[in-house]
């Protein structure tokens, strides 16, 4: 694969970028967001309807999904809790979102002619963040939402008579099959409209068969068509006024909207709301590596300025911004792992199962032997108690879809990138020096892990596990019975072990 040279330089900007404040840029725009309903789109829209209040107008693809209709969606995102400082603080700003129906699986993105006139007349900044990030997703699905959903977006792009700014999310592990990551867009040695016109004339069957060989070392669908995207905004995107956005892995709020907001329980998320229920023993991970990990609002931050840089810089050069952490302010997964532990600790929930304590482990045998005799007897004999209960037994269930997740993160687990930031790091300065930098926190250095992940399990607790801070002394009580439980549970577990050993020394 080859290495474009369009995102590498820094030399120009910072003088235009000044003229304009980032609120006095958004002033008056009107703003189109792909993905609103999602985890990262909810704190894009959210952060904007509070820090740049002259925006005029947002308008949100939106499609229909299991029986709910556009505005049965619609309804269901402006309740969301995410958006309580706005309702308390700027009720009328949410007078200014309008969904748009539309569907980036479908060809002109499922748009009516109508709504289409009107985007391509009246928008002005576009953040295009829809995408599948399943890592099982089929080939043909991922391809169909994440490369050609880019590809439609691009083509309504062009046809923006009053377009200013373009930001394209991906993500940090879109060349995850490299090492060490430049800001720059590789090249595949398969183009990524040959892979398009694959999936769309082979059969499912077909497309299963070379599916692995098509993705070569990437770990899944989901980095393999974020990377072929990329290649699209840089063919197809020639000319306009684009940036990308790679963030890395984004987790819980650090401060916005509210400190450990989170609302759902994918990929670490979801492993550390199972070590705090202490159902979680065993883990597959090198815990020498770095965990590259960034808060939602430090992402969202980076996405507005950058959207606001992009217009300022006035060239013609596609500028990448490697949103991580791991090259600014590194953690080990040993060092997230231990934190974790002590925050599920102080701060347990009600629904804690057992005492939480768990290893890390890179020996896949040993694994499989903990996880059989750690996650599953366990949650078998849980779900027997339940069942002579009359209670519907879920343990089992839980148990085999936390395994899926820790299965598919297990590539990010055993191994470690080196992300080149020299972009983000010209932005974080760029915004330092603007009368907005109180407003958006670029720089991840400004981050304490400790304190970080102290909220984050606070918030697993309250928005996860909808579990209020008024049942911590029933939980620490819970947790401290726990804790002698697993005490006499070793000491009779060593001597079972001793009494087989002398059973079978005879």
């Amino acid at each position: 694969m080859g290495l474009t040279n369009t995102q590498t330089n820094s030399e120009h900007g910072e003088a235009d970028s000044r003229r304009i404040s980032i609120d006095a840029f958004f002033a008056e725009t009107v703003i189109f967001i792909t993905g609103a309903t999602g985890f990262l789109g909810k704190v894009l829209l959210e952060k904007l309807l509070r820090s740049c209040p002259r925006v005029a107008t947002f308008f949100l693809l939106i499609r229909p999904k299991r029986g709910q209709s556009v505005e049965d969606r619609f309804k269901e995102l402006l309740n969301n809790p995410v958006f309580d400082r706005i309702r308390s603080e700027f009720p009328d700003t949410m007078n200014k979102i309008f969904p748009v129906k539309g569907d980036v699986g479908l060809p002109d993105l499922g748009l009516q002619p109508a709504d289409r006139d009107m985007l391509i007349q009246r928008v002005n900044i576009v953040f295009h963040s829809a995408a599948t990030v399943r890592f099982d997703e089929p080939l043909k699905v991922a391809v169909n939402l994440n490369t050609l959903g880019t590809d439609r977006m691009l083509d309504l792009c062009r046809r923006m008579t009053n377009l200013i700014s373009i930001i394209h999310v991906s993500t940090a592990y879109s060349n995850a099959d490299r090492r060490e990551i430049e800001e720059s867009i590789y090249i595949t040695e398969v183009n990524p409209y040959t892979v398009i016109d694959m999936c769309e004339n082979l059969d499912d069957e077909m497309i299963e068969i070379i599916e692995k060989k098509m993705i070569g070392k990437h770990p899944n669908t989901y980095t393999y068509t974020k990377g072929l995207a990329e290649q699209i905004v840089l063919s197809k995107g020639r000319g306009l006024p684009i940036a990308i956005v790679r963030p890395s892995i984004v987790c819980a709020a650090y401060e916005e909207p509210f400190p450990g907001w989170i609302d759902n329980t994918c990929g670490i998320t979801g492993i550390m709301t199972e070590i705090g229920r202490g159902t979680v023993r065993s883990i597959m991970c090198e815990e020498s590596l770095v965990v590259d990990v960034v808060p939602v609002d430090f992402v969202v931050d980076t996405l507005i300025c950058a959207a606001w840089q992009n217009a300022m810089q006035n060239t013609s050069l596609i500028k990448i911004y490697n949103c991580t952490s791991g090259n600014m302010h590194p953690i080990t997964w040993g060092e997230f792992g231990c934190l974790v532990r002590k925050h599920a600790i102080e701060s347990p929930s009600k629904y804690v199962m057992w005492y939480p304590g768990f290893t890390f482990r890179t020996n896949k045998f040993i694994h499989a032997i903990m996880v059989a005799t750690l996650h599953y007897l366990p949650a078998f004999v849980v779900d027997l108690i339940l069942r002579v209960q009359g209670s519907k037994p879920i343990m089992l269930k839980i148990t085999k879809r936390f395994e899926r997740a820790a299965k598919t993160g297990q590539f990010f687990a055993m191994n470690e990138w080196k992300f080149h930031t020299g972009n983000m790091i010209e932005l974080i300065k760029i915004v330092n020096e603007s009368k907005e930098k109180d407003q958006f926190d670029l720089d991840i250095k400004n981050m304490d892990w400790d304190v970080y992940l102290h909220q984050y399990m606070l918030g697993i607790r309250k928005y996860i596990l909808k579990d209020n801070l008024d049942t911590l002394k029933h939980a620490r009580n819970k947790l401290s019975k726990l804790y002698w439980m697993q005490k006499f549970t070793k000491v009779l577990s060593t001597f079972a072990l001793l009494g087989i050993i002398k059973c079978v020394g005879r």
